[in-house]
């Protein structure tokens, strides 16, 4: 196992392994209806879901994959997809607007005539940091395709929600609805050493219960211990790189100009990145340097 120990009660939901642990398993379905009952308050209520596959592949052989983190389906056929965003990425719209495609390509019918009615789809993301380009404190995004002149929805079936967990500051004592809750217990679930007094429905006796470390079984808890390092590691690593990166580059942008400054800058934080031995394709959407000029460096 590994050696660094852990000293929490509850597992990090921001880790890949417990984030579809708690979401993405027909043993715990209960959780994930909880929640997206919680995140729709009362605009649709979901009795079941079907978990589908969370790997796919784009039409032809030379198309980008995706996978996903959770992704289902309700008993209306209504396909939702969960990211849970574990550190900043630079174009995470357009990631999750690239994403939003499959569910949409996937419910076309072959081989048979089709009219092109689709089932609504939901994209979700659940983001451990804030969007550069939003503004507004609040941290629930709920986004549609609009008429720019009305600002009336132009279309309901497809619908993004951009959750800015940062940007969520309620204390135990402030939660007033149950999404504040759900909120609250991902952000805070692996700080808790006992479970809040406020969180007594009846899905959170399942959650903490899933949670809980000490109940996991050895190969449970190997498996978990090494998700744990993943995203220890890559935070880290992101943060240093970041760090180095600035300090050279705000060096050398104050003699070269400051938009020669900020190349540097993206240049040094992918060299930091590379050097620690992250993919290609990731230092290219943190630094948003072309991957080029990040294969060069």
């Amino acid at each position: 196992m590994c050696s660094e120990g852990l000293r929490e009660r509850y597992v990090n939901p921001y880790t890949d392994f417990a984030f579809k642990l708690l979401f993405g398993t027909d043993l715990n379905k209960e959780i994930l209806i909880g929640f997206l009952n919680a995140l729709f308050n009362g605009e649709q209520v979901i009795e079941d879901v079907t978990y589908l596959n969370t790997e796919h592949l784009g039409s032809r052989e030379a198309e980008r994959r995706a996978v996903f983190d959770v992704y289902c389906q309700n008993e209306k056929g209504e396909k939702i997809l969960i990211e849970m965003q574990k550190g900043e990425q630079q174009f995470f719209k357009d990631r999750s607007i690239y994403y939003s495609t499959f569910p949409i390509k996937d419910q076309a019918i072959k081989g048979e005539i089709w009219d092109y009615e689709l089932k609504a789809v939901y994209i979700i993301g659940i983001l451990n940091f804030t969007l550069d380009d939003v503004k507004s404190p609040q941290f629930y995004h709920e986004v549609k395709l609009m008429e720019t002149s009305t600002h009336e929805v132009f279309y309901d079936k497809l619908t993004f929600v951009y959750l800015e967990m940062p940007k969520f500051h309620k204390t135990e004592q402030e939660l007033e609805t149950l999404f504040d809750k759900w909120m609250f217990v991902l952000k805070n679930l692996s700080r808790l050493m006992e479970r809040p007094v406020a969180l007594q429905e009846r899905v959170f006796n399942r959650l903490f219960e899933a949670a809980e470390i000490a109940q996991f079984s050895p190969d449970k808890l190997y498996a978990y211990e090494e998700s744990l390092k993943v995203y220890r590691d890559w935070n880290s690593v992101i943060k240093t790189a970041i760090q180095k990166g600035e300090a050279r580059g705000e060096a050398k942008g104050r003699a070269e100009g400051r938009a020669e400054g900020e190349l540097i800058k993206a240049r040094d934080i992918a060299r930091n990145l590379k050097n620690a031995g992250l993919p290609t394709t990731e230092i290219a959407t943190v630094t948003g340097l072309p991957i080029d000029e990040i294969n060069s460096l």
